[in-house]
């Protein structure tokens, strides 16, 4: 199911798009907790044991003026709770403060809370990434929790930053 907006549409993932998305994912890693390196088997199997089994739900981002651009997932659906985690990357320098993130945002919200009936959907974001979080806010999500000294990588402790929408609040 293609999801469209104003100036994007989300494209269901499939395997053709592997070379684009580890490009796009690689290039952005320094801004994601997860920060190894990712190659075609990893993708290939978050795409048969994770995305194929219904356990995420992933589109590529494609815009009217700069093509394909990144992707946005929604993962750890639990379907008991009816909750799951948000995801983006945007991985094109050029499209980045276009407000595209936002609407990837605001189009896979919509469609977790309509088509999977999840009640929230929340996400995990470093504190010093203040335009992530900007976008974030104006997608609807807002601060719940704020972790101190969470994270270690590199030999460096960082902030993280817990955001959260629910189903109604939005």
């Amino acid at each position: 199911m293609e999801l469209k907006g104003e100036n994007i549409r989300l494209i269901p993932i499939s395997e053709d798009d592997t070379a684009d998305i580890i490009r796009w994912r690689n290039h952005v890693r320094s801004k994601f907790i997860y920060r190894e390196l990712f190659t075609v088997e990893g993708h290939t199997k978050w795409l048969n044991e994770i995305v194929k089994k219904g356990k995420a739900v992933q589109f590529v981002i494609d815009t009217n003026l700069h093509g394909r651009i990144g992707s946005v997932f929604l993962r750890d659906i639990d379907m008991d709770n009816r909750k799951a985690e948000y995801g983006i990357f945007i991985g094109e320098d050029d499209a980045l403060g276009k407000g595209y993130g936002t609407e990837a945002a605001k189009l896979i919200i919509r469609y977790g809370f309509e088509e999977l009936k999840l009640h929230k959907i929340v996400l995990r974001v470093f504190a010093f990434n203040k335009g992530a979080v900007k976008s974030y806010e104006k997608a609807g999500f807002v601060q719940e929790g704020y972790l101190k000294d969470e994270i270690f990588i590199e030999n460096n402790y960082y902030d993280i930053i817990l955001m959260g929408i629910i189903d109604g609040d939005n």
